[in-house]
């Protein structure tokens, strides 16, 4: 069944909320956005989803160490580097946690390249000038057709309750993920379309 993280939880309401509703996963975002969090807010929700979902920490361009740092204060399960982050940063990071690495994908050329990356997931985003992810738009899931890679894969980008059931039957992606598609406002979640969301992503 496919996995569903909802991203960009600002509040520890919102984190149980979508535990409640099915979510596998919550996502904290650490790098200048409308829905960062400071690392005492990201401890604080993490304590209150405890063991039941996985916790994971989204990064743009940070030093490793920050990032080192930050995950073992909040506890976090894995690290999601959404940024231009090299093999080393992967490699050390992977010593630790499972990482993600987001790809931002508009061409057929962003899809090849990325069978490059040592990370144990890819998540593919839309590719969108002056946006490193949160964008709430699409990219054209018939790109990923030509990816090689056998690495697990997340699909991200303009997700929301009405399409993230095509964007599944038509990928089989290992997870989907989701932030501004269910939200009231940017960091806000919307409980209704949380459990929307999730409800239709694990439809079989």
């Amino acid at each position: 069944m496919t996995r569903v993280k909802i991203c960009g939880i600002t509040r520890v309401r919102d984190a149980e909320d979508a535990i409640a509703a099915g979510a596998d996963a919550i996502g904290l975002v650490f790098a200048p956005s409308p829905r960062r969090v400071s690392v005492a807010e990201a401890e604080e929700i993490a304590k209150a989803v405890g063991p039941w979902a996985a916790t994971v920490g989204v990064f743009v361009n940070e030093k490793t160490e920050t990032v080192l740092k930050i995950a073992a204060r909040c506890r976090l399960s894995a690290i999601q580097l959404h940024g231009e982050e090299g093999a080393e940063a992967v490699r050390r990071l992977s010593l630790y946690y499972k990482v993600i690495k987001a790809v931002r994908v508009a061409h057929r050329s962003d899809v090849l390249a990325a069978e490059k990356t040592s990370a144990e997931f890819i998540l593919w985003d839309t590719k969108v000038n002056g946006f490193y992810g949160g964008s709430g738009k699409c990219f054209d899931w018939e790109l990923l057709r030509s990816a090689r890679t056998r690495k697990p894969f997340i699909v991200s980008g303009g997700l929301n309750p009405g399409n993230v059931a095509d964007a599944v039957r038509a990928l089989a992606p290992y997870g989907v993920d989701v932030s501004s598609g269910v939200e009231i406002r940017p960091g806000k979640k919307d409980s209704r379309l949380v459990r929307e969301f999730i409800q239709n992503a694990k439809q079989k």
